[in-house]
């Protein structure tokens, strides 16, 4: 008998070949092929827990708990427990400056030093918007072993302000935490309060989100997920098997903005609703949060204002991920959002988030699907990539 993988497999590549959208034909099926989908893949990429969410035309239409929250416990996977997100806090972030925007307490287009004192002279004249893409020319105020210097954040933060520029402002594209950690900061001076208090009060508390929090896997909170990996170990000989083991990640107060948020897949799916409904940014601010940076010789950047984006309507993505293990992704043109909170580091859940949207909305009419939603994305997905993951060095 085949497998449940393999039965989905040929099912999409039935639908394919015969020209059939990629989709359940109802919603009750959507949800059974995505359920058998998530509970595949957490078995193909030993994934110990998982939630699931999502969004079809402004309402939730799925939300699952799967697996292990902590596995030497036997602790299961409820709706309310907690997820860091990591990096993927940057779409909150992008979300807290464009309500600053619409509220005309900040310019996009403005040097970052009319908003921030005691810069230095190369940083002065960088753009705010600059900061949300990643396009500054910043130096990292991280590196491979942590903060830069490996001391407390003070001392990086005086570190990063003497290396030189790595590029001139909007040369080039170069994801770092640098810009997030000064975004925080114009948060809270044009915001008038602690850039954690301004996100709790204008994205949070509206919609109810309680279980939202900021922290990492240092701080004590109850029902939060315990996060694992099957990378080796320091102390690991070479050649030694893959273990699932315990993985720990740091993250300063000033570098929140950047990767502090826990919160549930529930309270992110209904984050999105308000998101895409109008109810946390004017639409019109909301489409321009969307709109990709362009760099200094006109070509389009990787990432808008806290979003990497892609594709064009009418089928664009807009996707947020963090820590390899938590992932959330907007299809705006179609009504349709998806998220995947996962507690193993490497799950890479931004890989396989197409194979769940695959099973809610059509290919495009007249032509291929967009942007990985055409069905062999999952098949290839399911079939190789989505295997246990492998060590890394």
């Amino acid at each position: 008998m085949p497998t449940p993988i393999r039965r989905l497999l040929l099912l999409a590549l039935l639908a394919l070949l015969a020209g059939a959208p990629a989709t359940a034909a109802s919603l009750a099926d959507a949800n059974a092929a995505a359920r058998d989908f998530v509970r595949a893949t957490m078995k193909a990429r030993g994934i110990p827990g998982l939630q699931v969410a999502v969004v079809r035309d402004g309402r939730v239409v799925l939300s699952e708990s799967h697996g292990l929250a902590n596995v030497e416990n036997r602790v299961p996977v409820e709706p309310t427990t907690l997820f860091p997100i990591n990096s993927a806090t940057k779409a909150f972030t992008g979300v807290a400056v464009m309500q600053l925007v619409q509220a005309g307490r900040v310019d996009l287009e403005a040097p970052i030093s009319t908003y921030l004192a005691d810069l230095p002279p190369a940083w002065r004249a960088i753009r705010v918007r600059q900061l949300l893409a990643h396009t500054s020319g910043l130096p990292d105020i991280v590196d491979a072993q942590g903060l830069v210097g490996a001391g407390p954040e003070p001392a990086a933060w005086q570190a990063v302000a003497a290396m030189p520029l790595q590029a001139a402002a909007g040369e080039r594209f170069a994801y770092n935490q640098t810009n997030y950690g000064l975004l925080a900061r114009i948060v809270e001076a044009q915001g008038a309060m602690p850039y954690a208090a301004f996100v709790a009060e204008h994205q949070f508390a509206p919609l109810r989100m309680r279980r939202s929090r900021f922290g990492d896997s240092y701080d004590l909170v109850a029902g939060a997920a315990t996060v694992y990996s099957f990378l080796p170990r320091r102390s690991d000989a070479p050649g030694m098997p893959a273990r699932l083991s315990h993985w720990f990640y740091d993250v300063p107060h000033g570098l929140w903005a950047g990767g502090g948020i826990q919160t549930t897949a529930d309270e992110l799916a209904q984050w999105l609703v308000a998101l895409m409904q109008g109810r946390l940014l004017d639409a019109d601010v909301r489409e321009r949060m969307w709109v990709p940076e362009r760099l200094n010789d006109g070509s389009v950047g990787e990432w808008a204002a806290g979003w990497p984006v892609a594709g064009t309507a009418p089928h664009r993505e807009v996707t947020s991920m963090g820590g390899a293990r938590a992932a959330f992704r907007i299809y705006p043109d179609d009504g349709l959002a998806v998220v995947v909170l996962t507690n193993l580091v490497g799950a890479d859940p931004q890989d396989f988030i197409a194979g769940i949207a695959g099973f809610y909305r059509p290919a495009p009419a007249g032509g291929p699907a967009l942007n990985g939603d055409d069905p062999r994305v999952a098949i290839r997905c399911a079939a190789s990539a989505c295997q246990a993951p492998a060590v890394r060095k």
